[in-house]
């Protein structure tokens, strides 16, 4: 936090992530660690979106939901088509080419993990997807506002395109907030709509692997993203005015501490060793993506005037 006010250019939830990541670079943490590690990394990154609803309106979200609708299905399109096309010219197998595919157009890790729950794929097919989706995730975080700025895009653009074109939500908050804090709601809002589409996903193949297997359950409640609801709940909270006033700059500042705390947590939870065993073929698919949907969101947020 003291690191991000001397450089607010950079924000403290990019140092939180960095410095993670460095201190598992050199020495993995002891087990003792793990769990409060893993905690913060997705319960506490959760609730920190979830104070982040306190400050929107329902009509900020439905309308950022709506508007970044045409972004997402048109990346989801091209990210979708090359995976299969310059996936079969790598000589990359079926399965990673989908892990890789629904990480980069959906949720990142998330996306995977849904995925991998109701697809019977091989252990080290997800850890390579999750270390090559890791990998652009860490690029996005350092480039991303660099590029906003060179490109003069405003607060309302940068969230738009952070939020569909980076994977991870821990990596969207971390960029989107390094920009500024409008860019920040923005994208939470466009990432939250985006991530949504897990279910559709995870009920398609679901139903191929029901109608597969006669008789067999998924486990719905495991791969829905519960915390979506609290966020909307919270919002509405603020749209009924029942939420004081007076409690939204407290909440915000919690939300952002949280936020820092919780991409401390992602770095430290790191495995570096999944991107070295990723090698290079599932990473030049991951480059081919990640550059696809960066380009492709900001083109289409251009041509549409949505930024």
């Amino acid at each position: 936090m003291l690191v991000g006010e001397w450089l607010p250019l950079v924000g403290a939830p990019v140092f939180a992530i960095l410095f993670g990541l460095a201190i598992a670079s050199v020495r993995p943490l002891p087990p003792l660690f793990e769990p409060g590690v893993a905690f913060a990394a997705k319960v506490v990154l959760q609730w920190s979106i979830v104070l982040l609803g306190a400050h929107l309106s329902i009509g900020e979200i439905v309308s950022g939901g709506v508007r970044s609708l045409p972004v997402m299905l048109s990346t989801m399109v091209v990210v979708l088509a090359l995976a299969y096309l310059a996936g079969r010219m790598l000589g990359i197998d079926r399965d990673l080419r989908r892990l890789l595919a629904v990480g980069t157009a959906i949720c990142g890790g998330s996306a995977i993990a849904a995925l991998a729950s109701v697809v019977d794929v091989d252990r080290s097919d997800v850890a390579y997807a999750l270390g090559t989706i890791f990998a652009f995730n860490v690029v996005a975080v350092l480039t991303f506002p660099a590029i906003g700025h060179a490109l003069a895009l405003s607060q309302s653009a940068f969230g738009l395109w952070a939020g569909t074109a980076i994977n991870d939500t821990s990596s969207v908050v971390a960029a989107a907030f390094a920009y500024g804090s409008a860019a920040g709601n923005d994208a939470v809002v466009v990432k939250l709509t985006r991530t949504l589409l897990i279910v559709p996903l995870v009920a398609f193949y679901a139903w191929k692997r029901i109608k597969a297997h006669e008789g067999e359950r998924v486990d719905w409640k495991s791969v829905f993203p519960w915390f979506i609801v609290w966020f909307l709940l919270a919002a509405g909270a603020a749209t009924l005015g029942l939420i004081p006033h007076s409690w939204q700059d407290p909440l915000q500042r919690l939300a952002l501490f949280a936020i820092v705390v919780a991409l401390a947590g992602v770095g430290l939870s790191s495995d570096l060793r999944r991107i070295r065993a990723a090698g290079l073929r599932p990473l030049s698919l991951g480059a081919i993506l990640w550059i696809a949907i960066a380009l492709t969101s900001l083109a289409v947020a251009r041509i549409a005037h949505l930024g």
